[in-house]
């Protein structure tokens, strides 16, 4: 064989090597991701039950401070969370020193402190779990079961960007109205044998009071995050006009996340998909008002969507708001961790491990049956949703590894 002809051919042999090696390394690294997705699923799995146990592993620190670290840019809190119970006993449990009306807002709300001076935000039980909300997707008062649910939710999906959230039962007339500020206890009325208030808020009203069983009433507690993690509200891209006849862009054009993925901070960083894992988020909860969102300050982009604020939630099973998945649809990508995680969570594995997860809150039981129900089905919806996009796009273009690095000093 001449020379030349032997050049060219170990050319040939040397590009077939470079391109097999490249192909291995990515299959391997895909694979690897992917079993990995696996076990942190099964992980999540067996730490479902969080049992209220007050016992803390770090005896020398409180729940508080415990919880205040588990905070970092891209979660609130950690894989593995062995105090969690703890926090969560801490919260339902811990004596209120200090009771004051909710931050501004819409609804019905009141600032909790407790002792070891952690804030809480407590909604109060409006409707019956029973209770469907008719009227639009965003209709009726905040749903205090629908925190819970969402916060077990978020454990589950694997984003851990919601604060926590436990049931507690208050007795206003011994716990609240001895600490209540002059503003909150303004708002306190009697109807019939019931203790109830009204609050301060854009829509609470001294005639749609939020009422106790007798002095006792249910509600949901959400721990404050750290005040050294200040927050900066954004308008949502795919938020809502609430208005009448008006539609907001993202409803008729068609091309709409074009526009979007060329303004920052969408347009690099993880902040996109973050939209679309809360739209599969809020798909799933029912929740149609998420106008705005948070993000922690200065973060350039960097930081995660925090879900905060998922009351308006749970309110009608039969309802799948398809408009909520917009973000989903219009860009047609999503993360393959949470693509893996949606196909873990197929055949009535959603449905179970949520339930598994409420089983010991205070409030236990959270949810209906029609609603755990309905949780399977948009599941169904989802996955169909990202099938389309790969029929038309292709697995390459849908599916985005992005894999953020979350530490925990």
């Amino acid at each position: 064989m001449k020379l030349k002809q032997r050049v060219v051919l170990l050319a040939i042999l040397l590009v077939i090597f470079i391109f097999t090696k490249v192909f291995l390394i990515d299959n391997l690294d895909t694979s690897a991701a992917n079993r990995e997705d696996q076990r942190a699923f099964q992980r999540m799995l067996s730490g479902l039950r969080v049992a209220l146990d007050p016992r803390l592993e770090h005896t020398l620190q409180s729940p508080w401070e415990i919880a205040a670290q588990w905070v970092v840019p891209r979660e609130v809190y950690p894989e593995d969370t062995p105090e969690l119970g703890a926090v969560m006993h801490a919260m339902t449990t811990k004596k209120i020193v200090k009771a004051d009306v909710g931050y501004k807002g819409t609804q019905l709300k009141a600032l909790l402190i407790l002792e070891g001076g952690q804030k809480v935000v407590f909604k109060p039980k409006r409707y019956a779990r029973d209770y469907i909300v008719e009227g639009e997707p965003y209709a009726g008062y905040d749903r205090h079961n629908a925190e819970v649910a969402a916060f077990h939710l978020d454990r589950i999906l694997g984003f851990r960007r919601a604060p926590l959230v436990v049931g507690r039962f208050v007795n206003l007339r011994t716990e609240i109205k001895p600490v209540a500020t002059e503003q909150l206890l303004g708002t306190f009325m009697t109807v019939g044998n019931n203790t109830c208030f009204y609050g301060k808020c854009y829509y609470c009203r001294e005639t749609e009071p939020a009422c106790a069983d007798g002095d006792v009433m249910e509600g949901s507690v959400t721990l404050w995050l750290p005040d050294v993690w200040p927050l900066q509200k954004h308008r949502h891209p795919w938020g809502r006009t609430y208005r009448e006849g008006k539609l907001a862009r993202w409803e008729y054009d068609e091309s709409y996340c074009d526009a979007v993925k060329k303004t920052s901070p969408y347009d690099s960083g993880p902040r996109l998909l973050d939209i679309i894992d809360t739209a599969i988020f809020d798909y799933l909860i029912g929740n149609a008002d998420r106008h705005h969102y948070e993000s922690f300050q200065d973060d350039e982009g960097a930081s995660m969507l925090i879900l905060l604020d998922n009351a308006k939630s749970f309110g009608n099973p039969a309802l799948d708001e398809r408009s909520i998945l917009a973000p989903l649809y219009q860009c047609c990508i999503i993360r393959v961790s949470t693509w893996n995680r949606l196909n873990y969570l197929k055949n009535g594995v959603l449905k179970s491990a949520l339930k598994t997860a409420m089983s010991h809150d205070p409030i236990s039981p959270v949810l209906s049956d029609p609603h755990l129900d309905a949780l399977d089905q948009r599941l169904l919806s989802i996955l169909a949703t990202v099938k389309q996009c790969t029929d038309q796009f292709g697995p390459d273009v849908v599916l985005v590894e992005d894999r953020m690095t979350l530490s925990h000093l």
